[in-house]
């Protein structure tokens, strides 16, 4: 049964750190399929749209997003594509709390990864989707959105 886990906030230094890619020569073991819908209870449990396993405090490469209303686990995401456009748009985070900035990311990538079960995909994902997507895979790489956001202000 999946539990709902702690999110980290910042400055707790797990989140800046690099996080390692998984050995998908076999399927996932059964506690890391488990930490898989774990990370699903937990960013609906938040109201979160994805969230990246370094912000449970593991430095793995495991995102969860949500996309067209499905949740999708996504284990070693790689953005293979980035559209030229780029644009603004408003971001928070879990593990930022009452925080908000505007951030540029790209209109549209291209991404590949595996599911829990091991099979490859590819998706191509434009606007809100990409953003999540461009957002989880920067906590992968330690890095968070405050990094990259102007006009931060709090939430009251």
């Amino acid at each position: 049964m999946a539990k709902i886990l702690n999110i980290i906030t910042n400055p707790d230094p797990v989140l800046r750190k690099k996080s390692q890619p998984l050995n998908l020569e076999e399927p996932l073991t059964s506690e890391q399929t488990n930490f898989c819908q774990d990370l699903i209870l937990t960013m609906k449990e938040k109201d979160g749209v994805g969230l990246a396993a370094p912000q449970v405090g593991k430095n793995i490469r495991i995102i969860v997003v949500t996309l067209d209303n499905e949740i999708i686990c996504m284990v070693n995401p790689q953005i293979t594509k980035k559209s030229w456009a780029r644009h603004w748009g408003e971001e928070g985070c879990l593990s930022v709390p009452d925080q908000f900035g505007e951030v540029e990311r790209h209109k549209k990538i291209n991404c590949i990864y595996f599911t829990p079960e091991g099979k490859k995909k590819q998706i191509k994902v434009q606007d809100f989707p990409a953003r999540i997507i461009q957002h989880e895979i920067d906590h992968l790489d330690g890095i968070l959105f405050i990094d990259k956001a102007r006009n931060l202000k709090k939430s009251s």
